[in-house]
């Protein structure tokens, strides 16, 4: 998989790509990071990407001319499937939007900053635009970094067991459950005695259990999205408990 990276910041992100599992996906060859700087595509001798708002107003918005010459340039030599805007308008990234990248050969992401890039580009250039959250980021960067780590993860031969992915949360709408290691005391805090015992049936309930229960009580707006099966709800009204099998008759 391929990943064109659209940046005034090419340092910031040539780092972050040097470690952990996106380090480990580049060196093993199972993807492909290229950081374009924004600023060879400038026009000007000073190298300007982004210039006033027209109509007036506070900050800087990026200028259409160099975004759209490092597109067109990426797309000559391999059309992405998708140029993705890192933007505060766009649509909320979710592991869901993820899985879906991952499925993609080539994506191009041009990080957005200042106070904002200038509509024809969201318009004519970009193909999607996305956001990581509702808050202000100094740029895109960070989101752009945060949307490779979570479609990277996910791509064949990049997690050392390759069901990981699938058992964490928001895979099905769901929070994952409690996670315990050595030592079993530590002080005066256990490890749940179920996870000790043996019993991987009852392990695997209070762990469906634990998922349900803290999504329900954490998280309303993935609660909402998912459809819990009749076993689901018989576990959040037994706590887990193994259900009770009257014996046969004789």
């Amino acid at each position: 998989m391929r990943f064109d990276v659209v940046t005034i910041l090419p340092e910031m992100v040539q780092e972050a790509l040097r470690h952990s599992i996106l380090g480990r996906a580049i060196t093993a060859g199972i993807v492909d990071v290229r950081v374009v700087d924004l600023r060879r595509y400038a026009e000007d001798r000073h190298r300007t990407t982004d210039d006033t708002p027209c109509g007036g107003g506070g900050g800087m918005i990026m200028k259409p001319e160099p975004i759209a010459k490092a597109v067109d340039a990426i797309s000559a030599e391999h059309r992405p499937d998708r140029v993705i805007l890192t933007d505060p308008q766009g649509e909320l990234f979710s592991q869901r939007l993820a899985k879906e990248l991952a499925d993609e050969d080539h994506l191009a992401i041009v990080c957005g900053r200042y106070e904002g890039v200038d509509e024809r580009v969201k318009e004519h250039v970009v193909t999607h635009m996305y956001s990581i959250g509702d808050y202000v980021l100094t740029g895109g960067e960070l989101p752009a970094l945060v949307m490779m780590d979570a479609v990277i993860r996910l791509l064949p031969g990049v997690l050392g067991n390759e069901s990981a992915a699938d058992a964490e949360s928001f895979s099905e709408c769901l929070l994952d459950y409690p996670q315990y290691t050595r030592p079993r005391m530590f002080r005066g805090w256990s490890v749940p005695e179920v996870l000790l015992n043996g019993n991987h049936a009852e392990i695997q309930r209070w762990r469906r259990c634990e998922q349900l229960s803290r999504t329900r009580a954490r998280r309303p707006d993935l609660w909402d999205r998912f459809e819990p099966s009749d076993e689901d709800r018989r576990l959040l009204a037994t706590g887990g408990e193994a259900p009770i099998v009257a014996p046969s008759a004789p």
